[in-house]
């Protein structure tokens, strides 16, 4: 069960994954062993999965985001779909949905025409693929991996 200094820890941890945890002690007012375990059961449980870098799309020349909704031709598909779309670096998430279409995906590429061909001969390619539609973001004022944990750090 996750409590109220759980969720104050996990809320300084994404906002900065770098903080030591006896920074994370002194911010939420526990000692260093105590902060230690709680990050320890927060790992082992599954709550923090991984700590990454925050990488800027723009700098590393991946400025092209789109989002694609794909519509499979049958119910049997999904298990090859998601083999594929778990192999393609270029997806970034990809959610089952409600709705007409079954999966939706955000994608990051170089530019139009790597998109083009990342929809082409990689995802349309794709075992029961009958149909895609694709938005392309013309910006993206607010793009966060961090969840509302309903606390603000410390």
């Amino acid at each position: 069960m996750i409590d109220e200094i759980d969720r104050q820890l996990l809320a300084l941890l994404q906002a900065d994954g770098k903080v030591t945890n006896a920074e994370l002690g002194t911010r939420v007012g526990l000692s260093l062993s105590a902060v230690n375990e709680r990050v320890r059961k927060l790992k082992a449980s599954g709550v923090i999965r991984a700590y990454r870098a925050d990488i800027d799309p723009l700098a590393v020349d991946l400025p092209l985001c789109a989002f694609v909704r794909v519509g499979l031709s049958g119910p049997g598909d999904d298990n090859a779909f998601l083999s594929g779309i778990l192999a393609l670096p270029e997806v970034l998430e990809c959610h089952h949905v409600t709705g007409d279409d079954n999966y939706f995906l955000k994608l990051r590429s170089a530019s139009p025409a790597a998109l083009e061909r990342l929809l082409s001969e990689d995802i349309k390619a794709l075992p029961g693929v009958a149909r895609t539609h694709t938005v392309i973001a013309l910006s993206s004022p607010k793009e966060t991996p961090a969840l509302p944990l309903g606390v603000t750090p410390a």
